[in-house]
């Protein structure tokens, strides 16, 4: 009962807000190109479905693509960075710089040296660089948190760094990676879609393209459908990457285990 009750909450208290928004806009008369109802916003949707959803995918696989690569690239420094103190100390304020570095700032630069003839690698780079510091960064404090003593008992008993890494560091650090995948999911889809903006026309496929032209041409009914298109792409990755998480760690790890409880 307490389970059902956390999920009914929060959708009753969305329907809700739907109602009152539509009753608000409706009895005030507030025309559509400034705040359409939700009726509108569905009426666009249904109407526009297949550009919609075509949309949806060419954003959905630059995000994938990205966080892939965010999360190949950082566990693999990380690891790195574990086993060498002198190249995590050479490597690591690089990485700070481009985690505090505006990506705005640095998509033009990416788009102009990758070619708009190879935009789609364009856009993965940029959402990559967006997903890829959390990554690093708490892979490398998870495999530096493995227990010492334990570092030592492994070492007493003739273990290789390969296996104190592979049967201790490693899944020590897991439940740092799988958190930071959480973040580095969302994130990337955020890259995704700057970089869209960033790059204009040459990515008519995208959301962010869409919601781009529906402002420009004052649809902004349709603008909304891609909003929640977006807001539910996240929402959908955040929720697969808790539940990959759970599947790892309900086992055997104290946080999913007092969510058992």
């Amino acid at each position: 009962m307490t389970s059902l009750f956390k999920y009914l909450l929060p959708a009753l208290l969305g329907i809700a807000v739907l109602v009152g928004w539509q009753i608000a806009v409706r009895v005030a008369q507030v025309p559509v190109y400034l705040l359409p109802a939700p009726s509108d916003i569905w009426t666009a949707f249904t109407s526009d479905f297949v550009s919609l959803m075509a949309s949806l995918w060419a954003t959905l696989s630059v995000t994938l693509a990205a966080f892939a690569l965010a999360v190949l690239i950082g566990v693999s420094l990380a690891i790195l960075f574990s086993q060498s103190r002198m190249v995590e100390n050479a490597l690591y304020p690089y990485a700070v710089v481009l985690q505090v570095t505006p990506v705005v700032a640095i998509a033009p630069l990416i788009l102009i040296w990758v070619g708009y003839d190879r935009i789609e690698l364009a856009l993965i780079l940029i959402a990559f660089l967006v997903a890829f510091f959390p990554i690093l960064s708490n892979t490398t404090l998870g495999l530096k948190s493995a227990d010492h003593n334990l570092i030592d008992l492994f070492r007493l008993y003739g273990a290789s760094r390969w296996q104190i890494l592979r049967r201790l560091q490693l899944p020590s650090a897991l439940p740092y990676l799988l958190g930071a995948m959480k973040i580095a999911g969302g994130l990337a889809l955020i890259g995704a879609v700057v970089a869209e903006f960033v790059a204009g026309s040459g990515t008519a496929t995208g959301l962010a393209w869409r919601i781009v032209e529906a402002g420009n041409r004052l649809e902004i009914a349709r603008l909304f459908a891609c909003l929640g298109l977006l807001a539910a792409l996240g929402i959908a990755i955040f929720a697969a990457l808790s539940a990959l998480e759970y599947a790892l760690l309900h086992k055997w790890h104290e946080s999913a285990l007092k969510k058992q409880n």
